[in-house]
């Protein structure tokens, strides 16, 4: 992540704005010693480019929404910030100062006043016209709030506002679920991960590949900026939209 680089003191926090614009420069305002700083005179918003800025906002709205999530009972107990700092390391496979960036913006969003609502409307609001990316962190969210077998009460009602704030049909943030349910010989598994029933159709169950495999492609998802360690999070999106596939047209017998 190369904005990382570029980061002094509340310089980011300024940039981005809004409720993840705090926690940004709380999160970073001392994450580099000062050998591995440049000249706060260098920064201004200029040295950020439009692919850094996606960037920014998907790493620290991500953590800040995990962060709140993490808290939805009032406290956080450790298998709570163990689930999180298991995504970390071996989902995103984060190591050094992304991993030390990860953990900073995790931290300072679970001391904030912000709200999960008020973050998931900022994150919202800058990629409103990019599905893929809304339905990505919504895949985020509920494979973190499901590592431990459950989905808690508290953690569905966020689920269910984060969808309602990404317009994220129900149906859609079901599949999502059904798709990290603790059930992993469930025959309905395939058809979930391409956001359907075992009901659907034919025509519909290769619809819905052909539309998904697009959207998933890693070329794709590398064309939208995004930190690298989410766009290999995708690229295991993809291999399972392709096996789900494969496994229904044997099911089936399709062609």
């Amino acid at each position: 992540m190369a904005w990382l680089g570029k980061i002094v003191g509340g310089t980011m926090g300024f940039f981005l704005g809004g409720p993840l614009g705090l926690i940004a420069g709380v999160a970073f305002g001392n994450l580099f010693d000062s050998a591995n700083k440049v000249e706060r005179s260098t920064i201004d918003s200029s040295s950020f480019s439009s692919v850094d800025q996606t960037q920014m906002v998907f790493f620290v709205g991500a953590f800040s929404m995990l962060a709140k999530m993490a808290t939805s009972d009032g406290s956080m107990v450790s298998s709570e910030r163990a689930k999180v700092e298991e995504f970390i390391t071996q989902d995103l496979r984060l190591a050094g100062p992304e991993r030390q960036a990860a953990i900073k913006v995790f931290n300072a969003s679970l001391t904030s006043s912000g709200t999960f609502e008020q973050f998931a409307l900022q994150f919202y609001q800058n990629f409103a016209h990019e599905r893929t990316i809304l339905e990505l962190l919504m895949d985020v969210l509920v494979r973190v709030a499901a590592a431990d077998g459950a989905i808690s009460s508290q953690e569905k009602v966020l689920l269910d506002n984060a969808a309602h704030i990404f317009r994220i049909p129900e149906s859609l943030l079901a599949s999502i679920i059904n798709r990290y349910s603790s059930v992993s010989a469930s025959p309905s598994k395939a058809y979930s991960v391409l956001n359907l029933t075992p009901s659907a159709t034919d025509e519909e169950v290769k619809k819905a590949y052909r539309k998904l495999s697009i959207e998933f492609h890693p070329d794709t998802i590398a064309s939208k900026g995004l930190p690298e360690e989410f766009t290999r999070f995708a690229t295991e999106k993809f291999r399972a939209i392709s096996d789900a596939y494969e496994a229904i047209k044997k099911e089936r017998g399709l062609k």
